[in-house]
């Protein structure tokens, strides 16, 4: 056994290894197996869609889960069209590019604390979030409405304002994607995303947003499954000492905790493989293991073994480990007891009626024919529900897929009626865009309601941009219809 690993026994390796991992579990309660390895060391998990049903029971869950150790317990609540807390009914709060359409900062502040409100009484102590990517790619595939916007000092502002809200009420923060996944056109979650960017345009467009976020004392910051050539060569940067501890430790000086996005995500599967994704990570400067929703029981195993197996080879150092640990430890010290705040529970509808945005004019609305036209979930997102029907239950409400859809027999059944067209991120869809021009040229009087990104704008006699498809998005623009 090589001397960086002789000071400490196989259990107490086994710990230290296990220590750096947050793993993901099915079901509304914790396995067996998830409680057992918490006593024994497991830094903690990651919660999804699947694990909650409602606040109670994530209240329960979790503190199952903090009857054994000091987890880490975390979830994406991003707000908007990423959530976890609202994953079965669609988040009450708009997201970042409603936040940043606002430009309101304490506003941003305040929708952030109320999020951070919902968590510690649900016993969840960080947050996946907030997103600081600068959204520069009209056509990004995973970011989108996720990023406050194209501009880093907008950007920046308002991700320092997001770290306050959640921090406030002792829910760490997890500033993601470092070094940036505003510029790409690729999902992470299948390949290797491109960000070519020099090093000048770097500092002064993908890092203006995370050096803010450290300054303001963000906890934790998330590693980006990109690759940047000039920085990280071919490998993620992820998996990139160069990015993480000459980029991020050495030049932005930052020493909280870095967590991994999912490493079961492909840039990493079918690339070095999750064990290996796990160990060289590790060594590129990383302190947390997102392993993300896909790996089994006996995957975990076959991380641990493979981090284990390093430190004996003497290829991964015991007293990184170690670092990485005392890191968290520092985290979790930090936690503070929760503060509600009576004023929060109106505050995601307000700023989503604020950054709502109708140009041209509806007539008053009726018998409403309302056509929302089907867009495929990302796999960030998951299949939350969107949509207007919870705020219009007096409308006929169809759900079409674009290549299936009969523009006649729609028409048809909007004869005499008011027609709404609901799309979500229809500049990155041909077939939506011919769909619905095709509606308007027979009915220019439809009215358009975009719930991602208003980036492609039809002529239509009314057209309304939320930022986003929250819940608080979609009553915000039936609230301007209903009012017209």
């Amino acid at each position: 056994m090589p001397a960086n690993s002789a000071s400490i026994g196989d259990r107490g390796l086994r710990r230290l290894a296990a220590a750096s991992l947050l793993a993901s579990f099915p079901g509304t309660t914790a396995p067996d197996w998830v409680l057992r390895d918490l006593e024994d060391g497991l830094g903690g998990v990651t919660l999804f869609g699947f694990n909650v049903e409602d606040a109670a029971q994530l209240a329960a869950l979790t503190r199952q889960l903090g009857g054994a150790a000091r987890p880490i317990v975390s979830l994406d609540e991003e707000g908007g069209d990423v959530t976890r807390l609202a994953y079965h009914t669609g988040s009450p709060y708009p997201g970042n590019a409603a936040l940043g359409a606002v430009d309101d900062v304490e506003l941003t502040e305040r929708v952030y604390r109320s999020i951070a409100a919902d968590l510690a009484r649900c016993g969840v102590n960080l947050d996946m979030g907030p997103v600081a990517d600068v959204n520069t790619a009209d056509d990004n595939p995973v970011i989108g409405t996720r990023s406050f916007g194209a501009g880093a000092e907008l950007v920046a502002r308002h991700t320092v304002a997001a770290v306050r809200g959640l921090q406030s009420l002792g829910v760490a923060a997890c500033v993601k994607h470092f070094p940036g996944h505003g510029a790409t056109r690729e999902d992470s979650h299948l390949e290797i995303p491109l960000v070519d960017a020099a090093p000048e345009l770097l500092w002064e467009r993908e890092l203006v947003p995370f050096r803010a976020a450290i300054e303001a004392g963000a906890r934790s910051i998330m590693t980006a499954h990109v690759s940047v050539p000039y920085l990280t060569g071919n490998a993620p940067a992820t998996l990139s000492r160069a990015a993480l501890t000459g980029l991020l430790r050495g030049e932005l000086g930052y020493d909280g905790v870095v967590i991994t996005d999912a490493l079961d995500m492909h840039a990493i599967t079918k690339s070095v493989g999750l064990g290996g994704g796990a160990v060289r990570s590790l060594l590129a400067g990383s302190d947390l293991l997102c392993l993300g929703p896909v790996p089994t029981y006996d995957d975990i195993r076959g991380v641990l073994a493979a981090i284990v197996e390093a430190v004996r080879d003497g290829v991964l150092p015991v007293a990184r480990l170690e670092q990485a640990a005392a890191r968290v430890d520092r985290m979790r010290d930090w936690f503070a007891l929760v503060q509600d705040s009576a004023d929060d529970n109106v505050v995601g509808l307000d700023a989503a009626r604020r950054a709502v945005r109708l140009t041209g004019s509806a007539a008053p609305l009726v018998d409403p024919y309302v056509v929302e036209v089907d867009t495929p979930p990302t796999i960030a997102v998951g299949d939350v529900p969107w949509g207007v029907a919870p705020w219009l239950p007096e409308a006929e409400i169809v759900r079409v897929k674009p290549a299936d859809a009969s523009p006649g027999a729609l028409l048809a059944a909007a004869v005499g009626r008011s027609l709404i067209v609901v799309v979500k991120d229809a500049h990155r869809y041909p077939e939506s865009q011919a769909l619905i021009s095709g509606l308007l040229a027979a009915r220019p009087d439809t009215i358009v309601v975009e719930m991602g990104l208003p980036i492609w704008r039809p002529d239509a006699a009314a057209y309304i941009a939320t930022y986003g498809a929250a819940r608080a998005n979609a009553q915000a623009a039936v609230e301007l219809l209903t009012a017209s």
